[in-house]
């Protein structure tokens, strides 16, 4: 089962999220090019998960709003 992907992570560039390792920026493990992939709040803002289907599941974002 994949890990739940979380919303606003607290420090997102001190992880690669290309895949559901969420290796560590200095172990790469998947092998999934030299660089780390950056989480969409890094690229998009803190909004991200608003625009567009990203299949999270509703009550993650009610919960993430509400948190807001």
């Amino acid at each position: 089962m994949a890990k739940k992907f979380p919303l606003h992570p607290s420090h997102p560039e001190r992880i690669c999220w290309g895949c559901d390792k969420y290796c560590p920026v200095d172990s790469l493990a998947c092998g999934n090019g030299s660089d780390r992939t950056m989480h969409p709040s890094e690229v998009l803002g803190d909004d991200w998960y608003t625009v567009g289907d990203w299949g999270l599941e509703p009550e993650e974002q009610d919960a993430a709003k509400t948190a807001a």
